[in-house]
């Protein structure tokens, strides 16, 4: 499939599809549900967008990560939690309610965070003829492609929750589709390169994924975070948009290899992230013997 397919069709319609899903599943209620879990949304909101970044920076910086590739990882650490991780919370009996408002929250700051994450990184790791920042019209692009799409599906939501009912398994299988989709292509795209890719950031990959589900979990634990929001904090903060991250990298950055992390990251973390949610589930069951 050619280059120009990939990044004006296939990309857009899939982040269209899994922002709409989103949507899906938002009321304005998730966006006032802040004032009820208002100590567990900030704790959220600071790991995800304080605490990861730096994280994320020391693992570049650690694994000796060439620029283009920890750009890529940063860009990652920006993007906002994906849908998936709410499925994933459920499953290992986390608060979804707070996966759903950290979600819609986190979804409209990142719209701010990811181009100042984002630029910084550029600036730091790249040299000063390869960088390519991320300018307002860009921005603006993102903002479009994640807030129209949303809107659309809180407005099904609203008007129709029936149709909303019938259309959220069908869209939720059609993003994962989509995902894996958009995973290959990117991958194809770079295949002559991939293994030595794979080399080179899948250990700061998994090395990312697996201190990003900790320090969601164990960070609120640590603030008297009661289990069950911790793990979906977990859940929110090791999950994230990959779609979004490989779109940006892709399209507004135009640089093919930044969008490898985020495709690696993106089939590593549907399995840690299974893991996480059984190793959670078995100490609460030691614990509560």
């Amino acid at each position: 499939m050619e280059t120009n397919v990939l990044t004006v069709v296939m990309l857009p319609l899939a982040i269209g599809i899994i922002m709409m899903g989103l949507g899906l599943t938002l009321t304005i209620d998730d966006f006032r549900r802040i004032v009820v879990y208002p100590k567990a949304v900030i704790i959220g909101l600071v790991c995800q967008m304080l605490i990861l970044p730096v994280v994320c920076f020391l693992i570049a910086t650690g694994f000796g990560l060439t620029p283009e590739l920890s750009v890529g990882l940063m860009l990652l650490a920006a993007a906002p939690g994906g849908a998936t991780a709410n499925l994933y919370s459920h499953l290992a009996k986390g608060d979804v309610a707070l996966n759903v408002t950290l979600t819609a929250v986190n979804s409209v700051l990142s719209l701010f965070t990811l181009p100042l994450i984002v630029n910084f990184a550029i600036a730091h790791f790249m040299q000063s003829d390869q960088a390519v920042t991320m300018q307002f019209g860009k921005i603006l692009e993102v903002c479009v492609i994640v807030i129209i799409p949303v809107s659309i599906g809180m407005l099904i939501r609203s008007k129709s929750p029936s149709l909303s009912l019938k259309l959220d398994k069908p869209v939720k299988i059609l993003s994962a589709l989509f995902l894996v989709l958009i995973i290959v292509l990117a991958v194809l795209k770079e295949k002559h390169n991939i293994v030595t890719y794979f080399k080179e950031v899948g250990l700061a990959a998994l090395a990312f994924n697996v201190l990003s589900m900790a320090v969601g979990y164990f960070v609120p634990l640590l603030f008297r975070i009661n289990k069950k929001q911790a793990i979906a904090i977990g859940m929110e903060i090791g999950i994230h948009n990959g779609t979004l991250a490989i779109y940006i990298a892709l399209t507004l950055l135009g640089n093919s290899t930044m969008s490898i992390p985020p495709a690696i990251y993106s089939l590593i973390m549907f399995f840690t992230a299974a893991a996480f949610g059984f190793l959670v589930n078995s100490m609460s069951k030691k614990e509560q013997l």
